[in-house]
């Protein structure tokens, strides 16, 4: 199986070749799932915090005398029946990610790109550098090849893709990604994946 090449203008460049043996058409989607929950985890920043009664300000001294008083009993003014009081079993501070095995993730990875290419929603360019940082550029380039919401990767040792990287910070349907951090995660979430011949290759040999 082959792939066309795209030159920056949207024109044919070429052709790459796509293993069967790599990409056999099968997609499994369960990975989908585990590894998706895996990099969400991995993000939470598990900063929400609430106050036991003994972080809580006051409760030093009894409230009133044990008897007498008629009223019922109190030994401290944190106590959490009390409002103003601590809280019990509330969320503290941790840290939600784990990890799964590095052969799940890459077949996950595999999955999500043999999906996109049974989609008909991958497309590689021999080169995606734009001459200036300008937004009105990059969708010049997007317009032409028919995209809309893509996940750009490109491999930042193999080309100089900061115009590109500049001029797509500020458009929410457009993300560009380091060969390094491709995820699934990402693959998923655009619509269409868009790759250098240099980082479709190197994403290849990740995931064989």
């Amino acid at each position: 199986m082959t792939l066309d090449v795209l030159k920056i203008d949207g024109s044919k460049a070429g052709r790459v070749e796509v293993s069967e043996e790599l990409f056999d058409g099968t997609v499994n989607e369960s990975l989908f799932y585990e590894v998706v929950k895996m990099q969400l985890a991995g993000r939470r920043s598990g900063t929400a915090s609430t106050k036991t009664r003994s972080e809580v300000r006051g409760g030093g001294a009894k409230p009133w005398r044990q008897k007498g008083t008629g009223r019922a009993r109190a030994g401290t003014r944190s106590s959490p029946l009390w409002r103003h009081g601590g809280t019990v079993f509330g969320p503290k501070p941790r840290d939600y990610s784990y990890k799964i095995p590095k052969k799940v993730v890459r077949a996950a990875l595999k999955s999500a790109l043999q999906y996109k290419i049974n989609e008909g929603n991958i497309k590689i360019f021999e080169t995606i550098d734009i001459e200036e940082p300008r937004t009105s550029l990059a969708k010049d380039v997007f317009s032409k090849a028919g995209l809309e919401n893509a996940l750009l990767v490109v491999d930042r040792e193999g080309g100089n893709n900061k115009n590109l990287e500049l001029a797509t910070r500020n458009m929410k349907d457009f993300k560009v990604l380091d060969v390094g951090g491709i995820n699934v995660y990402d693959v998923l979430r655009y619509k269409d994946l868009v790759m250098t011949r240099g980082a479709f290759e190197k994403v290849t040999k990740m995931v064989s």
